[in-house]
């Protein structure tokens, strides 16, 4: 009768073990902004058709950056109230994600559009708090590139900072850990392994191929090249 006894007390708290885990399982995939990333790809959304992530080329300036998830920080700073500097895991589970179809234009004459998904970057803007006057936000990434766009353009627009494309983590040719996704501007805007965010008072900056001639606006719907 002990041993009956005895046996039937383990299986209670077997089965009380499993509902605990099962229970725990259920809060960690339903935490606000995780989500459940595919396996592979997807080539369609909300019956719009998608490129493929192959359908990019790779004109990077200095290759294929390999940023460590886990030492990743971006720092937000110059013209606001507090500076922040957020990791890897902080960016994909603490602010609300957004997904939309963007078309990317590169100068290069081809083009490509992708589900991308990420954090809105004026979210993050809130969060550090815009000084008055500035009109600028800058951004820079791991190999040095950058990249700067109006205020306006990014309070206005849900700008994404991506971390995933066609329901997939960005490869590292692709800018992981997140990639500008600056739409209606041609590809040089669309900043990959963005480091750092600056807030700035100087809306006649230009980054690297601004600085070399092309048009700082970067607006799809005019000439990249700066003909004057």
């Amino acid at each position: 009768m002990r041993r009956g006894r005895r046996r039937g007390q383990i299986i209670v708290i077997l089965l009380i073990g499993a509902i605990a885990v099962l229970y725990a399982l259920d809060l960690a995939g339903n935490r606000p902004g995780v989500t459940e990333l595919a396996p592979a790809e997807v080539r369609g959304y909300q019956g719009e058709q998608l490129s493929s992530i192959a359908d990019f080329r790779e004109n990077s300036i200095h290759g294929p950056q390999y940023v460590n998830a886990s030492t990743y920080t971006l720092t937000i700073d110059g013209q606001v109230e507090n500076r922040k500097e957020y990791s890897y895991d902080a960016l994909t589970e603490r602010f609300p994600h957004y997904r939309k179809v963007v078309t990317l234009y590169c100068v290069e004459g081809w083009d490509a559009t992708i589900l991308w998904e990420g954090v809105r970057v004026k979210d993050l803007l809130l969060e550090a708090g815009v000084k008055p006057g500035a009109n600028t936000v800058i951004f820079y990434a791991e190999d040095g590139y950058s990249s700067s766009l109006p205020l306006t353009y990014i309070e206005d627009r849900d700008i994404l900072l991506a971390y995933a494309m066609n329901n997939v983590t960005l490869p590292a040719e692709r800018g992981f850990p997140f990639q500008l996704v600056a739409e209606d501007r041609w590809g040089y805007k669309w900043v990959k392994w963005v480091t750092r965010i600056e807030v700035s008072d100087d809306e006649n900056y230009r980054g690297y191929w601004e600085s070399r001639g092309y048009v700082n606006n970067g607006s799809i719907d005019r000439s990249f090249f700066d003909q004057g």
